[in-house]
Parts: structure tokens; sequence; C-alpha cells
């Protein structure tokens, strides 16, 4: 149009629409459909957050809360969709503080009661559910939970993401750093995990199966723990005809998974200098050494996606392609090459932070889908706690 001449109305709106569109795909490209929260502070130090995301919905969910008194982490690597672990991002910080408020402080047991009341809430939803979304039964999630308070860690788990603390050994030009696993990766890939297993079935001779070149619990499952996956817990929702119209059928005399946790606590000493916590999908690609080495040897600003990094270039390396060629792979397709990966990198130092004292509770959590318009929380409507 020429000089003068004014724009339609409805053009400012085309404009506009074309110039965000631009905008998200040159953001997309240049993060790689991640996301990244480079440093923040909490009481004993900082924090470091990032997710990339493979598949065509975000299953990992992940949150860190803090305040004044006390640090919470949560991973919640979900499966099958992001039902459960969506829930889990939004319901079981509440549960915990709950209990700790009813029993007087944090512990062992309120740990566990927040992993039951977090089962029981998510069974009642595929119960409510089940008439309209009978495939929300074989939805679950791993749940990795962290919490400091008080110089005490407690790490609590369900599933096979994974807690691993950077210890400080050596003295004076010699500092070095040790990986040390704080959790239990509850997986049949683990020769103990299938002895488990199959301990609490002898008279299933296919508890465990090995196909498509994994070890599989009914050949469908390599966790042996979560909360969901409804259909290998309750059997009669896997023998409902309904649920058979989006699953074969699992013939089942006992449930073949559990929501007990493994919960660890440890006193936080002088040479803790960091935790890593991680969805199996960094795991998947490095070691536990390894990782810890990446957060010992660079600055802290952006260390969770400098993890995320080195996760993504070693996937790109067993496929023979290169660490920028992977980038552009599109969500879901990406699935094929790695799964979705979330890192949390928590700091301990040492003095408490005075920089922190009276400042409000602040939650920073994962984004529902990376790069995407759909701003509703799920499909489903998540009930309030009471």
């Amino acid at each position: 149009m020429g000089a003068g001449v004014t724009k339609p109305s409805f053009w400012w709106v085309i404009e506009g629409a074309v110039q965000m569109a631009v905008s998200l795909w040159k953001h997309s490209r240049n993060n790689f459909l991640c996301h990244l929260v480079d440093l923040k502070s909490h009481v004993r130090g900082d924090f470091s957050l990032a997710v990339v995301q493979a598949n065509s919905r975000l299953e990992d969910q992940a949150q860190v809360l803090t305040s004044p008194s006390a640090t919470y982490i949560g991973v919640y690597d979900g499966h099958g969709g992001p039902d459960t672990s969506l829930f889990l991002n939004y319901h079981i910080f509440n549960y915990l503080q709950k209990y700790a408020l009813e029993q007087g402080g944090l512990s062992i047991d309120v740990i566990r009661k927040a992993f039951e009341a977090a089962e029981q809430e998510f069974f009642q939803l595929v119960k409510r559910s089940w008439l309209t979304r009978p495939q929300i039964a074989a939805v679950g999630s791993c749940c990795l939970l962290g919490v400091i308070a008080d110089d005490v860690l407690y790490v609590a788990n369900l599933g096979d993401s994974r807690a691993v603390l950077g210890r400080g050994v050596g003295d004076g030009r010699r500092k070095d750093v040790v990986a040390e696993r704080l959790s239990t990766d509850h997986n049949v890939a683990v020769e103990e995990v299938r002895k488990e297993v199959k301990a609490l079935h002898p008279d299933d001779s296919h508890i465990v199966v090995y196909t498509r070149g994994v070890w599989r619990i009914k050949g469908i499952i390599q966790v042996s723990r979560s909360i969901g996956d409804v259909y290998l817990k309750k059997p009669e929702f896997s023998r409902d005809p309904l649920f058979q119209q989006f699953g074969s059928l699992v013939p089942l005399k006992r449930p073949v998974m559990s929501a007990e946790p493994s919960i660890q606590t440890r006193k936080i000493k002088p040479h803790d200098l960091f935790l890593i916590f991680a969805s199996d999908g960094l795991w998947e690609q490095l070691s536990d050494e390894e990782a810890v080495q990446i957060v010992f040897k660079n600055p802290r600003v952006g260390i969770a996606k400098r993890l995320v990094r080195a996760a993504l270039t070693e996937a790109a390396k067993r496929r023979e392609m290169r660490y920028k060629d992977i980038k552009k792979i599109e969500k879901g397709i990406r699935r094929h090459f790695h799964d979705d990966i979330t890192v949390i990198v928590v700091y301990l130092d040492h003095q408490r932070s005075s920089r922190f004292r009276g400042t409000p509770v602040d939650c920073t959590r994962t984004p529902i889908d990376i790069f995407s318009h759909n701003t509703d929380e799920q499909e489903y409507p998540l009930s309030p706690i009471s």
C-alpha cells in the first residue's frame, strides 16, 4: 500500500498474527524445543532447570517450590500420555504440605501419605473419567521428589527418574567430585528389580518378558512402580470391554505394579555440593559420573541446559548425527532419537541466604507443552484438594 493509505482494521490483526507466528517459530528453533530457567535462588543456594520435548505431547513435568524454610523439587516422567504427570505437578506438593502441617513437620511418614493420597486421588479421577476416556486407565507417571528442610534432605521416588548427589572430595588444589546416587531405579532392566517382581509373582512365569530389546513387566512396561497405570493395578479395568477398545486384554491375577515409594533421608554435610534431579531421558544418555563432572566443571548459570545439550550430543552421536542436526527434528519424530528430558540442578551452599529471608513462597513449573498455543492445563478436570 502507498503512503497515506490506511490499512483496514482486519489487516492489523492478520499482520500481528503472522509476526507472532514467525517469532514463536524462531524462538522454538533457537531453543530446540527446550524450556529453560538458567538460575534462580532457593534458601540454600541456586537452582537451574531445563526441559527438552521429544514426544508429540510433553509427558515430562517438573517443579521447584521455594520458601524461606524449605525447598521442594519434583520431576514427573509420564508415560501413555501427560495426564498423570500433570496431575502430580499440580497436586502432590499440596499433599506434602497438608500432611506436614497435620503432623507438625516433614517426615518419612508424611511423604508416604502424600504418595498414597496422590495414587488414590488419581484412581478416583480415572473412575470419574471412565465412560468418556477409558484410555486414561493406561496413563501413568514416575515420581521423583526431593525436599530440603532444616539441613535434612529427603528423596522419594517411584520409577526410574533419578537423584544424584555431587559430593566434594580432596583438599587444596586437588579438589574433585564424586557421584552418589540417592534414589532407587524401579526398572526391570535392573536384575535386582526383576528378581523382586518375580518373587512377588511365583505362579506367573511370564511376569517379566524380554521383548523389543528390553525387559518388560507382562511385555508392556519397564518400570515396576508408578502413580497411575490403573489397568495394571486393578485387573477389573483391563478386563472391561470398554477399555479393550483401546488396549489388549492383560490377564492379571493381582496387581503387577505398585505405588510404594523408596524414601531416603540424609543430613546435608559440608562436602555435599549439588544435586541433580532428572528423568530417565538424561540417564539414558549420561552416566551419574559424567553428569556430576559436567556440573562441577562449569558455571552455574544455564547448567541444566548444559546437561541437556550433553545428552542430546550423545543421542546424536549414537545415530551418527551432529548435535545441530538433532535440534532441528520436530517433536513426535524426535521421540525416535531420545525421550523427553527434564533436568533440575540444585546447589547446596552452606550459608543460608539472607536475601531469601522473608520472601514469599514461589513455585517454578515447566510448561504444559513447549511452544504450544494451547493454554489449557489438561483435557480433564483436576480435583481440588480440600
